[in-house]
């Protein structure tokens, strides 16, 4: 083994100044600015935080859950369509560069595939809306007395396939909100911010909610691959060419993951007594039993004395309950993120929406929920339209995220 030259370097061969900084030489550690490393540099960044300039996962969740909300409380397409159209631009302008962050392409397709099953549905079977107004006459099937109710072909009215896609549009709506809760909110992140008592259940989702972008984009990148090598990508027989790597390669993902979780420990638990434990699975159980019944009492005109207090006291004793339960969870968060005023205006602007939209069906029911019978073109309600805007405030209040460099991964691990 050759020993190392003690006088360094040979001769001739340039040495950088390891006190020069870029584009002023000469100012190194001499002149009290010593310039940092690459590495160092990318470590002091990591060091920050995953969440020291993102907003709380969280926060994105509710503002999408609360545009959701507010979906469910209209048919009217337009304001279906602004709904639709606010958290695409808010997707647009703040998704991440990560491989999570793709998924809301495929919500926007299987939004559209509910679209035309729901047609295709109203097409066959029919509609109970009554009309006038007659496209096609399908050759009707003759069915059993026990079926009554349900037909087969028969005529296909302009009002009942109108009805059909103003329902089929709020959940696609919700839909498309869910998928823009997918694209912005960091699943890691988010778990690590679920109470303790969640844990189990929150890997459980997080790992559904990841492997799925990786089994889109395992798709894309087979199929890319078989067009470069001019093979068929597209049909039966490319499907299959397809479909086959893309379940080894989740299956490999999978037993990867269980052998990474249980050396890491996972499912251990801490030891509680017997009386804690019966009294968290009495507050959790009768939390919900009592979050069901509040919920059923604010959806029924009879339970409307009765609803909103055992809802509270339902969330109440669920929250308790958890709060109890994460006494067996034997884990720490590190770096935890933190709920910022960003966070509160994030969440907020999407509670506005649903607030002011469930308002509007109180208050004006005709705008919001258009009739079909007789056929006539919805209206844009105007306060009600002003209202959803207010959804695009996340866009404007969080910081752009950071585009990738070549020394930079798309995606720094929590």
């Amino acid at each position: 083994m050759r020993p190392a030259d003690p006088a360094g370097p040979r001769a001739g061969a340039a040495r950088p100044d390891p006190g020069t900084t870029a584009g002023h030489p000469g100012r190194g550690a001499g002149a009290g600015h010593p310039a940092p490393r690459p590495a160092v540099a990318r470590a002091r960044t990591r060091l920050r935080g995953p969440g020291s300039g993102a907003v709380h996962p969280g926060a994105w969740w509710l503002w999408a859950l609360a545009l959701g909300t507010a979906a469910t409380r209209t048919t009217n397409p337009l304001l279906l369509g602004l709904l639709v159209a606010v958290s695409a631009y808010v997707v647009g302008a703040r998704r991440p560069h990560a491989p999570w962050a793709r998924s809301y392409g495929a919500f926007v397709k299987l939004a559209l595939a509910v679209l035309v099953i729901r047609l295709l549905f109203t097409t066959v079977l029919g509609s109970p809306i009554p009309g006038t107004h007659v496209l096609v006459t399908l050759p009707e099937v003759p069915l059993p007395d026990w079926a009554q109710g349900i037909r087969l072909g028969g005529r296909v009215t302009a009002e009942g396939l109108v009805f059909a896609l103003y329902d089929a549009l709020r959940l696609a709506a919700l839909l498309i909100c869910v998928g823009a809760a997918n694209a912005l909110a960091n699943p890691s992140r988010l778990l690590k911010s679920l109470p303790g008592a969640l844990y189990e259940t929150g890997v459980a989702v997080v790992v559904a909610l990841t492997f799925a972008p990786n089994l889109i984009a395992d798709v894309q990148r087979l199929r890319a691959a078989r067009r470069l090598r001019g093979r068929p990508d597209r049909g039966v027989r490319g499907l299959l060419q397809v479909g086959l790597p893309v379940l080894e390669g989740a299956l490999e993902r999978s037993v990867a993951l269980a052998a990474a979780m249980d050396a890491r420990g996972y499912g251990r638990t801490a030891r509680v007594p017997a009386a804690v434990r019966r009294t968290t699975a009495a507050l959790t159980l009768g939390g919900l039993l009592g979050v069901c019944a509040g919920t059923y009492g604010l959806l029924t005109a009879e339970g409307g004395t009765y609803g909103v207090p055992v809802l509270l006291a339902g969330v109440v004793a669920a929250l308790a309950g958890l709060r109890l339960g994460g006494r067996r969870s034997l884990r720490t968060r590190y770096r935890p993120d933190r709920w910022d005023a960003r966070a509160w205006l994030v969440a907020a602007s999407g509670a506005a929406v649903a607030a002011l939209l469930a308002l509007a069906a109180v208050r004006d029911p005709a705008a919001l929920n258009p009739g079909v019978v007789p056929l006539t073109a919805p209206g844009l309600p105007l306060w009600p339209a002003a209202a959803v805007l207010l959804g695009l405030l996340p866009a404007f209040v969080t910081p752009a995220p950071e585009r990738p460099t070549a020394a930079q991964p798309a995606e720094e691990p929590s």
